[in-house]
């Protein structure tokens, strides 16, 4: 019964990712599906995109950042970079600026820099990119000088100076120049976004975050946010009557308890690359890899390898490499996945992994 359920909950996921049969979803659908794709490297992004539906090029995504931008790229969860639908901004930020903003003026603080300072800082920042978008290093240089002597102790320490704008959704990422990408105002870049309460936006992110991830915990929530721990449990407690239990394994919407209990395990392999957000919405991993071999998905300094997943589970690692993809596997597999993953990795060749 334990194997049964663990089946079922790995369908489950599989099916809210689009990663087991042939999805139709365009870009947009898949990010607001997923809870946006990480972006640290937008390499990966496209990939994590592509590996849902192949039939998604790269200049689709483009165009829906840079021309339609009905995709926006900026940094939410754990302070890493994301791509998210433009029309959920507005309910990320809401759901992420308390936790998020406390942390900046926390660091701030050690540099005897108050949250008027900051707030002032922020004023500025908006100032010097009202003309249209900038790099990081020009709005640095451009601000410096109309900044007192504590922010400017403070701007020395730190790698970005846009932290507390950023979270607070004043502004985001604009298209890149060059080697480095530009920053620009978001009430110049996106429509007009909706005003969310924090706890209204919270709690929908965790409807969000259990449609996509669950069954969870308040404590996976809070991982896969960033949001403090506290913050968290609220949003659960906010929900409650929304919720059903899976023993074991935490909560799940009690809309979604029939998709769950009706799920069967899927026998499509997919080469995952590395960063993809399905491997990173949980506290404990032992459902995603054998511990055995958790050092060899989840690295040194974050980074998160590329896996063939099979029924939910990592069994291997893979790299790109001249001649095709070099796979890595945990152990040994049958003939019948050896042959799926020669498929898939076919499917990938050319592409930057």
């Amino acid at each position: 019964m334990v194997e049964m359920l663990d089946t079922k909950i790995a369908a489950f996921r599989l099916q809210r990712h689009h990663l087991s049969g042939k999805s139709r979803a365009d870009a947009v659908d898949l990010c607001r599906d997923v809870c946006g794709v990480q972006a640290q490297l937008m390499a990966s992004a496209y990939l994590q995109l592509q590996v849902r539906n192949p039939r998604i090029a790269r200049e689709h995504v483009e165009d829906a950042l840079w021309k339609s931008r009905t995709l926006v790229r900026t940094s939410l969860m754990r302070q890493t970079l994301h791509v998210i639908p433009s029309d959920e901004f507005a309910l990320y930020i809401a759901a992420l600026r308390e936790s998020r903003v406390a942390t900046a003026l926390r660091v701030m603080a050690r540099f005897g820099m108050t949250a008027a300072e900051s707030d002032a800082l922020t004023e500025v920042i908006l100032e010097t990119i009202s003309s249209g978008p900038m790099t990081r290093t020009a709005i640095t240089t451009a601000v410096r000088p109309r900044v007192g002597r504590r922010v400017r102790a403070w701007m020395d320490q730190v790698w970005s100076i846009l932290r507390v704008p950023v979270a607070e959704g004043l502004i985001c990422y604009g298209t890149g120049a060059g080697n480095q990408v530009t920053f620009i105002r978001a009430d110049q870049w996106l429509p007009r976004q909706r005003a969310i309460p924090g706890d209204v936006a919270r709690s929908e992110l965790l409807r969000k975050y259990l449609r996509a991830y669950g069954p969870a915990s308040a404590r996976d929530f809070a991982h896969w946010s960033g949001m403090r721990a506290k913050e968290c449990a609220q949003a659960f407690e906010a929900l409650r009557g929304e919720l059903s239990e899976v023993a074991g394994h935490g909560w799940l919407l009690a809309e979604d308890r029939p998709t769950l209990d009706t799920a069967k395990a899927s026998k499509d392999v997919r080469l995952l690359p590395a960063f993809d957000s399905f491997l990173l919405a949980h506290h404990e991993k032992d459902h995603l890899v054998d511990p055995r071999y958790y050092k060899r998905v989840y690295r040194n300094q974050g980074w998160i390898a590329p896996v063939v997943l099979v029924n939910g589970r990592a069994i291997a690692t893979w790299s790109q490499t001249p001649d095709g993809i070099a796979v890595d596997g945990f152990e040994k597999v049958s003939r019948e996945v050896r042959k799926a993953i020669e498929r898939a990795s076919k499917a990938w060749s050319g592409r930057d992994a």
